[in-house]
């Protein structure tokens, strides 16, 4: 069991954009996070359940920076939520709260190519095995810095 909380929340507005940070923001079930780069805009279809939000462990950005002497910080991830205190690798199958909002994590989300190119050289290998979460929104809400997050009871 445990409790952890949500430390910093980000989203770009375009596919390779610059991350943003927000103190808060909507969650839409099934559509993802409001203003992020994966959320249907006029016209545009629904993501694929595993681009709705994505998640990882600030104690992950600080290994990486600390075993790969890499100057990143959480936003260059480029994931969605950056959580404290929370195993996100054994959440897979698992359904968890942020707050009111009610995610499921679907798969790993390990560091790629792609991620290299748009920031640090390094920060593929600094995060396998702990580049985070990719989730569904199971039941949406609004997502503030500092809430609680914990297992889903059900």
């Amino acid at each position: 069991m445990f409790q952890g909380e949500l430390a910093a929340i980000y989203i770009a507005t375009e596919p390779a954009g610059p991350m943003k940070r927000l103190e808060s923001v909507e969650a839409m079930a099934g559509a993802g996070l409001v203003g992020d780069r994966y959320a249907p805009k006029e016209d545009q279809p629904l993501p694929r359940p595993e681009q709705e939000v994505t998640l990882i462990e600030i104690e992950a950005v600080e290994a990486a920076v600390h075993d790969y002497r890499l100057e990143i910080h959480s936003g260059l991830t480029r994931r969605n939520l950056v959580t404290r205190g929370v195993p996100l690798n054994h959440l897979v199958g698992r359904q968890f709260t942020v707050g009111d909002v009610l995610l499921e994590g679907l798969e790993l989300c390990e560091p790629c190519s792609h991620l290299e190119k748009l920031t640090v050289v390094g920060i593929r290998k600094a995060l396998a095995h702990r580049g985070g979460l990719r989730a569904r929104i199971v039941a949406g809400g609004k997502l503030r810095e500092g809430q609680r997050i914990r297992p889903y009871e059900g």
